[in-house]
Formats: structure tokens, C-alpha cells, sequence
């Protein structure tokens, strides 16, 4: 479902690389106290955007969700980000990737962020695009050996690739599941595609096949928007993407905003060093925003954060970074 809307025009203008009244702008946020059921998780998120009016929703399922799904736990210990701590991995041992099989996704854990997202859609009745949050199969694998993968790769890597099959059906069957629920599109997360946690050689053989083998499944959705996690980004690997928004974390690693639309062609997320956000004036962090869209002269940009942002961000600082990017406008790109 889909209602025509300034959100929405502002979304596609900025996939287009067109000029509107302000590029698209958005941050988003865990709920680590209501996460965890569909239905309180929907109003929590819809609160959030008639909030503050963003211009897509980036759906905030815990990030430890499949490992929940393979039969892992977690639990919420006050992570200043919202995130949950996992207490037991589906996989501690070589032999445990034998373990992951396909899961169907109408049940358990893949049920709660489906359901979820049906809920947001229908509470907002389609004004504002809708982003499901999806794991690569490599960081699904990452998170659920608490990174041992890495070093199985190297020594066991049969039984690794047995599983990452495993984990790429089931992706692709939960994008598939989301977007008949109602989602516009999807947030594609790597998480291992940095230099911090493996080459860029191991990433272009464990990491981008199955990436591109699980994104097939989104061909025909709105948005498909990748976020490249870590201070060291493999950003070439992901250039030939099926993708058609990049996001990274812009303000602590290379490239920068414009660099990055540059090199991609793509339009651009970022400008917002979400680290800092719970401490900074609201000023400083509007004056943030406002370079983002200089930077590119307002087109082919959303102003998000790199990240999730931490959950005692304070409101006046989102009010703030909201209002001065839809004050920014559109101007005349940058030289």
C-alpha cells in the first residue's frame, strides 16, 4: 500500500537525483524494552514517526533477532544503544554450523519482525516508505558464532558454506515474507564487509555471493538501501550492488558523502555521526545536517546517521537536525 505524499516525493526525487523542497531525512532508534512482540514494537515505531515526520521509517527489530530465530538467546543489559546481549550462540564450535538449516519464517522470532512491519504499514497507511531490516547472510553467520565464522571460513569452510545456504534461503523467503506484508523496501546490513573484520579478498568470496544471491529477492521493491557497517569499508566490493541507496558511517570513515555519490552514482545516505548525538548541542548536530546537503547541493542525499543512534538522544537535538535539513532546501550543488 502506498499513499501519495511530500515524503514520498521527496524519497524518489532523491533516488532520481532530482531537485525538491528538501532532500528525504530520517534517523532511527532501538526499543529495547518493547521489542520483542510484534504488536508493542509496531506502536512503539509508529510513535516515533508521527514524532517527528521523517521521511522513510527504517523498521527497529532487535539486531539479534536471527540468532533468536536459530535458537540462540539474548537479553537487554542497558546498552546505551539499545542493543541486547547475546547469552548463548547457536553456533560455539565447528561442528554446530551443521545446525543451521532453513527456517520457515511464519514462526518465532521471524514472526515478530514480519508482523511488525505489517502493523507500522497499515497504522500509517502508506504515506511514508517503510524499510524492513534485513541481515546479510555473512553477518546472520557473524552473529550467530559471536564471529567465530571468520576463522571457519579458513579451517572448516564446507560446513560454513552449507550453512550460509542455509541462511540465504531464509533471507531470501523473509524479504519475500516482508514485502508481501507491506514493506516499501529493505536495509540491507553487512556488518563483515570491513577491513576490521576480514579482507577484502575473503569478503568478495564469502560475503558478496550470497549478498547478491539474498538482494535478487528485493528486485521489486521501491528502496533497497545498503548499510556498510564498520570504520573500514569495503566500498568498491559493493558497487556493481543491485542496490539503489548506500549508506555508511560517512563522518568516522572514508568515503565521504560526496566521494561516495561520485564513486557509486547512487544516491547517498548519511551526514549524521550518530556517536556523538546523546552529548551535542542541537546546534552542532543541525550544523551537521546542513553540511550534509551542501555537500551535494541537496540531490541524490537522505540525511540519516550512519548508524542507529543512541536511545537517550535527546528529542530537541532530532527536532533540530530535522528542521535544518528541511530548512537547508535543495541549493545549487556544490563545486
Amino acid at each position: 500500500m502506498r499513499t501519495p505524499s511530500e515524503h514520498w516525493e521527496r524519497v524518489e526525487a532523491a533516488l532520481a537525483g532530482a531537485p525538491l523542497d528538501a532532500p528525504p531525512v530520517s534517523l532511527w532508534r532501538h526499543f529495547p524494552e518493547v521489542d520483542q512482540q510484534a504488536e508493542s514494537l509496531a506502536a512503539a515505531t509508529v510513535a516515533w514517526q508521527r514524532r517527528f515526520a521523517f521521511d522513510f521509517v527504517k523498521a527497529m527489530p532487535p539486531g539479534d533477532y536471527p540468532v533468536i530465530a536459530w535458537g540462540g538467546a539474548s537479553e537487554y543489559r542497558g546498552s546505551p544503544n539499545g542493543t541486547r546481549t547475546v547469552t548463548r550462540c547457536p553456533v560455539q564450535r565447528a561442528e554446530d554450523w551443521a545446525t543451521i538449516r532453513p527456517l520457515r519464517v511464519d514462526r518465532g522470532a521471524f514472526r515478530v519482525v514480519i508482523g511488525s512491519v505489517r502493523l507500522v504499514v497499515q497504522e500509517l497507511e502508506g504515506t511514508v516508505p517503510v524499510l524492513q531490516t534485513i541481515f546479510s547472510p555473512l553477518t546472520v553467520a557473524f552473529k550467530l558464532s559471536a564471529g567465530r565464522v571468520v576463522q571457519d571460513i579458513a579451517t572448516h569452510p564446507d560446513r560454513v558454506r552449507e550453512a550460509l545456504a542455509a541462511i540465504t534461503k531464509t533471507t531470501r523467503e523473509l524479504i519475500r515474507a516482508s514485502l508481501v506484508a507491506g514493506a516499501h523496501g529493505i536495509f540491507f546490513a553487512t556488518q563483515c564487509a570491513t577491513a576490521d573484520v576480514m579482507d577484502a579478498e575473503t569478503y568478495a568470496q564469502w560475503g558478496c555471493p550470497w549478498d547478491l544471491d539474498a538482494l535478487a529477492e528485493a528486485s521489486g521493491a521501491s528502496i533497497v538501501l545498503l548499510h556498510l557497517h564498520g570504520p573500514q569499508p569495503h566500498f568498491d566490493l559493493v558497487l556493481d550492488y543491485p542496490v539503489n541507496v548506500l549508506n555508511w558511517h560517512d563522518r568516522r570513515a572514508g568515503p565521504s558523502l560526496r566521494e561516495g555519490e561520485q564513486r557509486s552514482g547512487r544516491c547517498v545516505a548519511g551526514g549524521i555521526d550518530e556517536t556523538r548525538l546523546a552529548e551535542r548541542e542541537p546546534e552542532a548536530a543541525a550544523d551537521e545536517a546542513v553540511d550534509a546537503v551542501r555537500q551535494l547541493g541537496g540531490r541524490h542525499l537522505m540525511v540519516t546517521p550512519g548508524c542507529v543512534i543512541p536511545i537517550a538522544t535527546p528529542e530537541a537535538t532530532i527536532e533540530a537536525i530535522v528542521r535544518a535539513v528541511r530548512r537547508a532546501g535543495a541549493p545549487a550543488r556544490q563545486n
